[in-house]
């Protein structure tokens, strides 16, 4: 396999994706770059969370991004999975592992994101919070760790996370605990050959942004353009790849350079 991608005679790897619920968001994209770059791709999504939010529930995301998945010539599975419950790695695992084969890639986009301060945090959010952002990702790592037969320096872990912390405590705080699970794991499954990195994106356009945001954005980061999911989806397709192997246990800030 060169640059990432599979011939007619290599079996495609296979990476499991979660939190691509919409069309615009980073999970989607990274889900299509992976495909593109010749990976099979599983992918999660959980509408009740889409429902709560502003932007409301696209009902046929999961759907249409499995077509565009399988017009690349990909194999796919789209599963509806609650992170906030602690079984839900288990079974999420067993069935990607039952209708596609094992996992070489865990990428985790998924989160639980509301704004409130420290003032305002309810203790029900903060629990859900780390629930979903650190709780999950442990279990996920740790089941990823449990069964992954791939041959040694194929394997990869990546997550992403945000330093977004003021005006936005449970998620930042969550995220920060993220950052220390997966680079753990870079370590602790070292003899398993599975690098384990975070990638923090900085502010992405995917649609929440206020137009101030925007400008604000666009001023501050020397690029003169606000970072977009597709820069996302290039590097972890990169990470992937046996290029990217010797790149381990990082934070990586790939944001333009914002200040």
């Amino acid at each position: 396999m060169a640059n990432g991608q599979a011939d007619e005679t290599t079996e495609r790897p296979l990476a499991l994706v979660t939190g691509a619920g919409r069309s615009v968001g980073i999970a989607a994209t990274v889900v299509l770059g992976l495909a593109r770059a010749g990976w099979d791709v599983a992918f999660t999504y959980w509408t009740p969370y889409d429902e709560r939010m502003p932007w409301g529930i696209e009902a046929e995301a999961p759907a249409a991004l499995r077509e565009q998945v399988t017009a690349l010539g990909a194999r796919t599975v789209g599963i509806e999975a609650d992170l906030n419950d602690t079984a839900a790695p288990g079974r999420l695992f067993d069935r990607v592992e039952r209708e596609l084969g094992g996992v070489t890639a865990l990428v985790m986009c998924h989160c639980e994101s509301v704004d409130s301060s420290i003032m305002d945090t309810t203790v029900e959010s903060f629990d859900r919070h780390f629930a979903v952002n650190a709780r999950a990702t442990w279990l996920l790592v740790r089941e990823f760790g449990l069964r992954f037969r791939g041959p040694h320096g194929s394997g990869r872990i990546i997550g992403f996370t945000s330093d977004h912390t003021v005006g936005n405590l449970p998620y930042g705080a969550s995220k920060g605990a993220m950052d220390r699970i997966v680079l753990a794991a870079a370590h602790e499954l070292s003899e398993l050959g599975v690098t384990a990195n975070v990638i923090n994106p900085g502010a992405i356009d995917t649609g929440w942004m206020r137009e101030d945001q925007k400008a604000d954005g666009v001023r501050y980061t020397p690029l003169g353009r606000l970072g977009v999911p597709q820069d996302c989806a290039n590097l972890v397709s990169f990470l992937c790849s046996p290029e990217g192997g010797w790149i381990n246990g990082q934070l990586l800030k790939s944001n333009g350079g914002i200040a």
